[in-house]
C-alpha cells in the first residue's frame, strides 16, 4: 500500500481551540485520517496537558498519544490583532473544534450563531462537561468527575471501595463522538451545502455508555454489584492467581463452556453437576467457594501450562498484562502495528489507529512543539509584517 495513497479527510482544515484530552483526541483522529489540522495554543505556555507529567522522554504522556500529525500556532485570542487572524484561519477552514470553558467561545464571537453568517460552510463542534443550558451548563468538568457524575464510579471496584477507571475514559469517549459527529456533519455538508453545529457533552457520552447498568437497574432495581476485576452477574469470570506468581483472566460464559472447564481444565468432571455449581445463579452465590477449588488447581500450574490447558478447552481466557507486556504484545508485534512518529525530542514509538484501511495508511506525523507553525502559518494567511510585529511585541503569538 502506497503511503502517498489519499485518505478520506484530504484537503479538510480543522482549526482547534483544544485542551487537555476530548478535543485534542476528537482532531487527532480527524488528522490520521488526512485532515489538516491547526492547534491554537496559549503563548508561551501552550496547552497545559504539555505540563501533565514528563514520563516520554521529557514530553507528557497524554499530549504524546493525543497530538500528533498537528501544526501548533500560538495566539493570544483577546490580542486586538488575533480577531483577523482567525477570520482568515476561519475562512480557509472547514471545521472549527473547542472545548474552552463554558460560554468562552461564544464571548469571544466563536459561537455558531455569530460565525455561520459569515461561514455558512463552517461546521462547528463544541465539547464541554455538561452541554449547553441545564443547570450544570457552567459547572467545571473533568474526566474523573464526570466518571462520578455519570454513575460509573458506583458500579467499578470493588464491593468495598469503588473506583474510578485508569484511563480517561470520560474524555475518550466525548473525543470519539466528537469525531464521529464531525464525519457526519462533514456527509451532511455534501447533500445540504452547509455547516451545522454539534454539541458533544462528556457526561452524556458517558451516559450512553452507562446504559446496561441503567436498565440492568431500571425503575428503581438493584444495580449490578461492584466485583473488582471480575464479572457481577457471571462466574467464573474474572482473575485467579496462578502458582508461577502471574494472573489469568478466565471468562466462562454458559453451561457447556461450565462442562468442559471442570473436565478438561480443573480436570474435575464431577465438579460440573455439583448442585452448589450447576448454574450460572448458583455459582455466583457460591464464587468464595469455587474460586477456592479454581485457585487450588491453579496452584500447581505456571501461566503457560494454565493458558494452554484453557486454549485446548476453548475456554476464553487473557493475561493480566501489564503496560510493559503491552509494550511488548506478540499480536501487535505480530500485525506490525507499531510505527516511529516524530516529536521535539526525537522518534517516539506510536500505535496505529484501529479500523486500518486497505486502501491508505493512516497519518502519523510528529507531535509538534509550542507555536512550531506559527511563523509558517501567519505567513500563509497573508499576515502583514506590521501585524505579525504588534502580535510579537504585545506576546500575542
Amino acid at each position: 500500500m502506497s503511503q502517498h495513497a489519499p485518505r478520506p479527510l484530504d484537503g479538510i482544515t480543522v482549526v482547534s481551540l483544544e485542551h487537555a484530552i476530548a478535543a485534542p483526541f476528537c482532531t487527532r483522529q480527524l488528522a490520521d485520517m488526512g485532515a489538516r489540522i491547526i492547534k491554537i495554543e496559549r503563548p508561551g505556555v501552550g496547552d497545559f496537558a504539555r505540563k501533565y507529567d514528563e514520563r516520554t522522554r521529557g514530553l507528557a504522556s497524554h499530549f504524546v498519544w493525543t497530538n500528533r500529525s498537528k501544526e501548533s500556532l500560538t495566539l493570544d485570542l483577546k490580542h486586538e490583532d488575533a480577531a483577523p487572524v482567525m477570520e482568515k484561519l476561519l475562512a480557509r477552514a472547514d471545521v472549527l473544534v473547542q472545548n474552552l470553558a463554558p460560554g468562552a467561545a461564544a464571548r469571544m464571537g466563536l459561537s455558531f450563531e455569530d460565525l455561520h453568517p459569515r461561514f455558512p460552510k463552517l461546521i462547528v463542534c463544541d465539547i464541554s462537561g455538561y452541554g449547553e443550558g441545564g443547570p450544570y451548563e457552567t459547572k467545571k468538568a473533568y474526566d474523573l468527575l464526570i466518571q462520578s457524575e455519570s454513575g460509573f464510579i458506583s458500579v467499578t471496584g470493588s464491593p468495598d471501595t469503588p473506583a474510578k477507571a485508569g484511563c480517561s475514559i470520560a474524555d475518550i469517549a466525548a473525543g470519539s463522538y466528537a469525531y464521529s459527529g464531525i464525519l457526519n456533519a462533514l456527509l451532511l455538508r455534501q447533500k445540504t451545502g452547509l455547516g451545522s453545529r454539534l454539541d458533544v457533552s462528556m457526561l452524556e457520552s458517558m451516559v450512553e455508555w452507562m446504559n446496561f447498568p441503567m436498565y440492568y437497574a431500571f425503575e428503581g432495581a438493584a444495580p449490578p454489584p461492584r466485583a473488582g476485576a471480575a464479572h457481577a452477574t457471571i462466574y467464573p469470570y474474572g482473575p485467579f492467581p496462578v502458582g508461577d506468581g502471574s494472573t489469568v483472566m478466565l471468562g466462562l460464559q454458559n453451561e457447556r463452556e461450565w462442562k468442559v472447564f471442570c473436565s478438561e481444565v480443573l480436570l474435575q468432571p464431577d465438579l460440573a453437576s455439583n448442585p452448589e455449581f450447576d448454574a450460572t445463579s448458583k455459582r455466583v452465590a457460591n464464587r468464595d467457594k469455587l474460586r477456592a477449588l479454581i485457585v487450588q488447581a491453579f496452584s500447581a500450574m505456571t501461566i503457560d501450562q494454565v493458558e494452554q490447558r484453557l486454549e485446548d478447552a476453548g475456554i476464553a481466557n487473557a493475561r493480566v498484562n501489564e503496560m510493559k507486556d503491552v509494550w511488548a504484545h506478540p499480536q501487535l508485534k505480530a500485525r506490525n502495528r507499531w510505527r516511529e512518529i516524530g516529536s521535539p525530542v526525537g522518534s517516539l514509538p506510536a500505535l496505529i489507529p484501529p479500523a486500518t484501511s486497505n486502501q491508505f495508511e493512516a497519518r502519523m506525523d510528529p507531535v509538534p512543539d509550542i507555536g512550531e507553525h506559527t511563523m509558517a502559518i501567519l505567513h500563509e494567511l497573508g499576515i502583514a509584517e506590521v501585524a505579525i510585529d504588534r502580535l510579537k511585541a504585545g506576546k500575542g503569538i
